[in-house]
């Protein structure tokens, strides 16, 4: 995490939000399974398996599957974009959460879910570096445990504010929870909407940094 700016650290709790956000919806709409928080699916599984409830075992197959594709896709984007342009992922991403929008408002619930957790596997190679995930923007159980590492690093002489970074993504997962559960129960899925809109938002804006930092390039190497 010290290796990324500040800025990129916003833009990492920004997505954990929209994560939060739209994994709120998704467990609400699936009546207790997630979009994007695959361990509770795999709990699911493991938990329906020793049921015999073979129904919910292969709603917790097909989510997981449909999650590592969305990863799958999301990482071959940032290799094809390279790893730096962050907007063409994010943008990706922002097209599937429209298509989940639009889908759910149409009635086709099952393709619309289908859309959400491709959508949450992709945003998980917005900080892909080297072929491997730099952050993980949609589970926290490893940001908590960086966390508590840092903390105890700064109570023993190491650095004072590392572990902030790492309380600022599940910060915004969990307020992201609240405001998408909110949402939901408001105006129901045309919540998703709004993550859509928010994800596109901040793709254009990278995008536009990315070219900033292009034209600055070209022109120092014009210079030198």
């Amino acid at each position: 995490m010290k290796d990324y700016r500040r800025r990129d650290v916003a833009l990492a709790a920004g997505l954990s939000g929209v994560a939060g956000y739209v994994d709120a919806i998704g467990f609400l709409k699936l009546g207790g399974f997630f979009v994007s928080f695959m361990s509770g699916n795999s709990t699911r599984l493991g938990v329906g398996v020793a049921r015999g409830d073979w129904w919910s075992v292969g709603k917790a197959a097909g989510l997981l599957a449909l999650f590592v594709t969305g990863v799958v896709l999301g990482a071959l984007t940032a290799r094809r974009a390279g790893e730096d342009r962050r907007s063409a992922v994010m943008a990706v991403e922002a097209g599937l959460l429209a298509a989940a929008a639009g889908l759910m408002g149409l009635g086709l619930g099952a393709w619309g879910v289908a859309a959400l957790v491709l959508a949450m596997g992709v945003e998980n190679a917005v900080f892909q570096r080297n072929g491997d995930v730099g952050m993980g923007l949609t589970y926290m159980t490893g940001t908590l445990v960086k966390a508590g590492h840092r903390l105890a690093a700064a109570l023993t002489g190491g650095e004072p504010w590392a572990w902030v970074p790492f309380l600022a993504l599940w910060a915004g997962l969990t307020l992201g929870g609240a405001l998408g559960a909110m949402a939901y129960l408001r105006i129901g899925v045309l919540a998703l909407w709004v993550a859509a809109g928010v994800v596109a938002t901040l793709s254009l804006i990278r995008m536009a940094i990315e070219r900033r930092r292009v034209a600055l390039s070209a022109r120092e190497a014009a210079l030198g």
